[in-house]
């Protein structure tokens, strides 16, 4: 294990294996190899017109792409200039966007792939230098490939040191304003190192890069720990080419999150449905062939680690993965801790669980039930926001806003938010996500969101999966019902669901539902059904909205 800052990192594997490749770009179908040197060389010519363009050390410098290799290639020019990054969801609203940019003060912005790139154009402050990578995007005075050729690689590239302010992670933020997360070079050498070391990652891991780099996670499992192991990374191309780039890649450590783990599923159970399958995986042999087919048709046949975070997954998704012989690892982590928290390790797992807590980290329960965290990979606190930050840290520990219970294995378990506990008119309370994990589990739900405060009984609303969606109403209706009556005979009296309530419309970020990673908005969801929940009929325990 090494305490080696990420600078350093990139150096050690330029200087030792210098023409192996790192990073694998496809472009219009067509595979582009970077080695480690080729990646450095790209980063320090970067650095240099950073540096040209008037950045400064210390100034913040966004980015808003899609991944590619020139995301994690412009990371590391921000570093080698001594700047400040400052990344941007691709499906982060404009608003969010210029609110960002603004607090921040950004100096320049690198812009890549995006969709509907227009969109953006209105949140990006006039007098803010922009950069383009080689992609289709917003326009930019200076065009990735013409900037590079001007400008020689930097010698003289930053000296990192471990109180280096490494970049700004604005949360995304289920109510208000993003909140600027602060994380110095330390946090990020800190969790990495460790990561790498506790899972045995080495040079010959293959990683594939699809969920956003801007989120804490992605940017820990997949950019930090290959530069902390040395594996390669592949990204992918677009959501067409999903599927046929991941079987081309087979990574060997593969991350996502419940709600793409369950489309998965419904992919493999479109071609063959569940009973078929049962049927199969009872024969021996048989069943270890069909299983291997579909680890094969996913792309995830070399896969060795294979995680779930972001979100709860149901332990029923989980037993149908292992069933086929793939286990999911679930983690717990925030960005207030660069996502190093708790993570069930392979050979480890226990289901329902995040897993014990990673190794020189330390985990509480406090007396309210709150998880609280104290290590070296936690912020510095909130940019600009100090009220924020005290509310947060407190005598050196994180206050994450989740509630959990730890086992005498050590093992984790997620109950539920401090706040998100809401009160019936009846002046009882209810935890909601206990009991939208027993609703997930049913496979017509694709997400749920718990509401009840100051109604008389709990109500579910449920986005219907796509595989809910093809079947005859009739039918998902029944068993719906059937599921609603099962839970409802385990909760108590006041915490029993009135009605599922089906929604219509999707929850997306574009509606304002989601966050750009992926969580629900309970508070908007409440507000919008406010009024189809005051006037539900009582005989009718589902309403299709």
């Amino acid at each position: 294990m090494t305490d080696q800052l990420p600078l350093q990192r990139l150096a050690h594997w330029v200087a030792t294996s210098p023409d192996r490749v790192w990073l694998s770009q496809p472009v219009e179908r067509q595979w582009h190899d970077l080695t480690w040197r080729q990646a450095d060389d790209q980063a320090r010519r970067l650095a240099s017109a950073l540096r040209a363009l008037g950045c400064a050390p210390g100034d913040r410098v966004a980015i808003l792409a899609k991944n590619c290799a020139e995301w994690i290639i412009s990371d590391l020019a921000i570093m080698l200039a001594g700047l400040v990054s400052v990344p941007l969801y691709p499906l982060q609203s404009v608003e969010s966007i210029d609110y960002v940019l603004r607090h921040s003060a950004c100096k320049a912005i690198i812009l890549g792939k995006l969709d509907e790139a227009g969109k953006f154009e209105a949140g990006i402050p006039a007098e803010v230098i922009r950069i383009a990578m080689p992609y289709p995007t917003l326009g930019a005075q200076h065009p990735w490939h013409a900037l590079l050729a001007a400008h020689e690689p930097l010698r003289d590239g930053h000296v990192q040191r471990p109180d280096d302010l490494l970049s700004i992670l604005y949360t995304s933020g289920t109510t208000g304003q993003p909140k600027g997360v602060m994380q110095h070079a330390e946090a990020f050498a800190f969790a990495s190192s460790r990561s790498v070391a506790e899972m045995g990652l080495d040079e010959r891991e293959q990683f594939f890069s699809y969920l956003p780099l801007s989120h804490a996670a992605e940017r820990f499992l997949v950019e930090t720990n290959s530069l902390y192991c040395g594996g390669a990374i592949a990204f992918v191309e677009s959501l067409e080419t999903f599927a046929a780039d991941l079987k081309r890649v087979r990574p060997t450590v593969f991350f996502s999150v419940p709600r793409l783990w369950t489309r998965f599923q419904q992919g493999v159970l479109e071609k063959l449905p569940q009973a078929r399958l049962d049927r199969l995986l009872r024969i021996p042999l048989l069943g270890a062939l069909v299983a291997r087919k579909i680890r094969q048709g996913l792309g995830l046949d070399r896969a060795r680690v294979l995680v779930s975070g972001a979100a709860p997954i149901p332990v029923a998704l989980l037993e149908w993965y292992r069933r086929i012989g793939l286990t999911l690892c679930e983690g717990y982590g925030m960005t207030e801790n660069f996502a190093y928290g708790n993570f069930n390790r392979p050979g480890q797992v226990r289901f329902g669980s995040v897993g014990r807590v990673m190794p020189d980290n330390e985990v509480r329960i406090a007396e309210n039930g709150e998880i609280l965290y104290r290590s070296r990979a936690l912020m510095a606190g909130y940019y600009l926001e100090p009220e924020k930050t005290a509310d947060a840290l407190q005598a050196g520990w994180l206050h994450t806003g989740d509630k959990g219970e730890i086992d005498a294995d050590g093992y984790l378990r997620i109950t539920g938010r401090v706040k998100d506990i809401f009160k019936t008119s009846k002046g009882k309370y209810v935890a909601p996500a206990p009991i939208e994990g027993e609703i997930a589990k049913n496979l017509w739900v694709e997400q749920v969101c718990l509401m009840g405060n100051g109604l008389d009984q709990p109500l579910a609303l449920i986005e219907l999966s796509p595989a809910a969606r093809a079947e005859p109403r009739g039918k998902v209706e029944a068993e719906l019902t059937a599921s609603l009556q099962v839970l409802n005979a385990q909760l108590l009296p006041h915490e029993r669901i009135s009605h599922f309530v089906l929604v219509r419309e999707s929850w997306t970020v574009d509606n304002g539902c989601m966050t750009p990673t992926m969580k629900i908005r309970r508070n908007v969801l409440e507000q919008r059904f406010a009024a189809v929940a005051a006037c539900l009929d009582a005989r009718q325990p589902l309403h299709w909205e």
